[in-house]
């Protein structure tokens, strides 16, 4: 495989740590070299912790996840043997994850193959082959990585074909707005605002913040991540937990308020523009000051 663009020397002390966790790594069953593993650990310490000690790198080296580090670097060189590795771990999990993402069975097969391409590096800059993969730094599973990075794309691919024209610019270019539907057809059920509203209330303000950063406002998860000073694939877990634990406790409220379970599901099905609620507003005191201002770095498991 391509070696990373310049063979380090290891610091003096760890040279038996990276051995080992070449070793550990199995890369030699997919073309990757010691002394290439060994320059991908160092540049990962480079940017992960520069300055550390020998002491403090050795602590992050052990805690990578240098198997999966191996696959997903020897997948980026082009490796055919690792790539079928890969695609037998985590085909069918990317094809359920983009399924979840994207709703419509097609969207979500467009989605995940679309992702193929980047992630086996079908383009060349320089004359090295560009891979996502070679982003993975093995701080975290490489499927928490992957759902990462596939979500980022279906956030990536909505905003480059949404169109958003103020309803000032539309008037301004004369163009003639469809009326409103009668209020019954689009009225939403007061339970289901209360039930909603309640339920982001009682969430905590980081919680809050992460939200309205991300549906409301487009950040990245990157750029979250960068200001709660996590690792990305915890903001992306996050986000997860939290629309499932909303929806899940959204339902729980319609129960309390004498809703079947299914009339619960039904009424939930509803665009969120219909419900009469501020949203912004609502998650407005969620900014980066409403809770602490020091928080721990992430330590790579989120």
């Amino acid at each position: 495989m391509d070696a990373p663009s310049q063979l380090a020397a290891a610091p003096p002390g760890l040279e038996a740590t990276l051995a080992a966790l070449y070793q550990k790594s199995r890369g030699v069953e997919f073309g990757i070299s010691a002394e290439v593993f060994s320059t991908i650990l160092l540049e990962i310490g480079s940017k992960q912790s520069p300055g550390a000690s020998a002491t403090q790198l050795r602590e992050l080296y052990l805690s990578l996840r240098v198997e999966e580090l191996a696959l997903a670097r020897a997948c980026a060189a082009g490796n055919e043997r690792a790539w079928e590795a890969f695609l037998t771990r985590y085909r069918e999990k990317l094809y359920e994850v983009a399924g979840y993402i994207a709703k419509e069975s097609s969207a979500a097969r467009e989605l995940a193959d679309s992702l193929y391409a980047d992630l086996y590096g079908t383009s060349l800059r320089d004359g090295q082959r560009v891979s996502k993969l070679n982003s993975y730094n093995g701080r975290g599973s490489l499927e928490g990585w992957l759902r990462t990075v596939m979500a980022q794309e279906y956030v990536n691919r909505y905003r480059r074909t949404r169109r958003l024209v103020s309803l000032e610019e539309e008037t301004e270019e004369g163009a003639q707005f469809a009326s409103k539907q009668p209020e019954s057809d689009a009225a939403v059920d007061p339970r289901v605002e209360a039930a909603t509203d309640a339920s982001l209330a009682a969430l905590p303000a980081e919680d809050r913040y992460i939200l309205a950063a991300y549906f409301l406002d487009d950040r990245t998860l990157a750029e979250i991540a960068r200001t709660l000073r996590v690792h990305e694939s915890t903001i992306s877990r996050k986000l997860d937990k939290l629309c499932k634990s909303l929806r899940k406790n959204i339902l729980g409220d319609l129960r309390q308020r004498g809703m079947s379970r299914r009339q619960a599901e039904e009424a939930l099905d509803v665009d969120v523009r219909d419900l009469r609620l501020n949203l912004r507003q609502r998650l407005q005191e969620s900014r980066p000051g409403a809770f602490s201002e020091k928080k721990a770095p992430s330590d790579g498991s989120g």
